[in-house]
């Protein structure tokens, strides 16, 4: 079994338009790739493909953090050529980024104590089913030396520690941003008025002679009669699964809230003079006879804070969590020496 050591989970920082492409994956110490799964070997050469101040970063580095960027590339026998670029550039600034924060972490003497990176250890070690497993891993990426896969494990519990108090503790929005950002932007939390319901339709055919015409407006009304005489949205379901034309039958008629000017004018007016559970009669929409079965109707305004509270403030950290690693990434950046071999 094959196991690929992460390190440090990527943090996109979207400094170029492939790279903000490239989605984020979250922190971790390590990743093991699950058994009986294709994982693109580290190179044997472990050919240098970067020096950050004089520090050398290997194409093994890089091959991991591709895969950490791309992990669907287990699935598909390596990542896809046409994706090759844009992950393999994102996985350049990661790595990069990484050793620029080792770098600062060591050089502001942060540290990690014994007891967690013994807690870091062990917890990597559970990844492995069997003592032999783990030896297998250990001979294959350190060369059998526990002493070098410590210092990877302290190595990314450094820059963890780095990150937290550079972009974890910067980055929280508090409740007062939250509430500011959704006052000052009022258009973004109104809503449309929209009808929920369920369809039966039955379509004649194109270009339909008259006798097929007549013989769809039977086919309605006997849709109706039958549509009516159901108690329930899950008996009207049933019978729109039998009888019904339209690709909603496979729903059970079903379909998502729909705002009104998504809806033909004769279904609106049918709507308007319907309560929730009410069965209209024959809607007719040029040559198509459609019932509709009501079951919410919602007017236009506004959505109300606290029912977007708890998403805007995860999309507003994730902003501002974006920007932070950006202007960090510049930062370390400003006055380091990075060539790209």
């Amino acid at each position: 079994m094959k196991y690929t050591v992460s390190i440090i989970g990527s943090l996109l920082l979207g400094m170029s338009a492939a790279y903000a492409q490239v989605s984020s994956h979250a922190p971790t110490v390590f990743n093991q790739a699950p058994a009986q799964t294709v994982v693109k070997p580290a190179p044997a050469a472990d050919k240098p493909v970067a020096r950050v101040n004089g520090a050398m970063l290997t194409d093994s580095d890089l091959v991991r953090e591709e895969y950490a960027i791309f992990p669907y590339a287990r699935q598909h026998n390596g990542i896809p050529k046409e994706f090759e670029k844009q992950i393999r550039d994102g996985a350049m600034k990661m790595i990069i980024f990484e050793e620029l924060a080792y770098q600062e972490a060591q050089r502001r003497k942060l540290t990690v104590s014994a007891p967690k990176l013994q807690r870091a250890e062990a917890d990597f070690r559970k990844q492995f089913v069997t003592p032999e497993e783990y030896n297998t891993f250990l001979q294959s990426d350190f060369h059998g030396s526990r002493q070098l896969l410590l210092e990877k494990i302290r190595r990314s519990l450094l820059i963890e520690t780095f990150l937290k108090t550079e972009v974890d503790a910067k980055s929280i929005v508090s409740p007062a941003e939250i509430r500011a950002f959704y006052d000052k932007n009022p258009a973004r939390f109104h809503h449309p008025e929209t009808f929920t319901f369920q369809t039966i339709s039955i379509l004649p055919p194109a270009n339909a002679t008259a006798e097929q015409l007549k013989e769809a407006r039977t086919r309605a009304e006997n849709a109706l009669h039958q549509a009516k005489a159901t108690k329930t949205a899950e008996e009207f379901g049933l019978l729109a699964e039998k009888i019904s034309d339209d690709d909603y039958r496979v729903m059970m008629g079903q379909h998502k809230p729909l705002p009104v000017d998504q809806l033909a004018p004769q279904v609106v007016k049918a709507f308007n003079a319907m309560h929730p559970n009410d069965i209209s009669g024959l809607i007719q929409v040029e040559q198509a006879y459609t019932i509709v079965r009501l079951q919410g109707h919602t007017p236009a305004g506004q959505t109300p804070f606290v029912e977007v509270k708890a998403q805007l403030q995860k999309e507003l950290q994730q902003t501002k969590t974006n920007q932070i690693r950006a202007a960090l990434d510049q930062n370390l950046r400003k006055n380091a020496k990075i060539d790209e071999l």
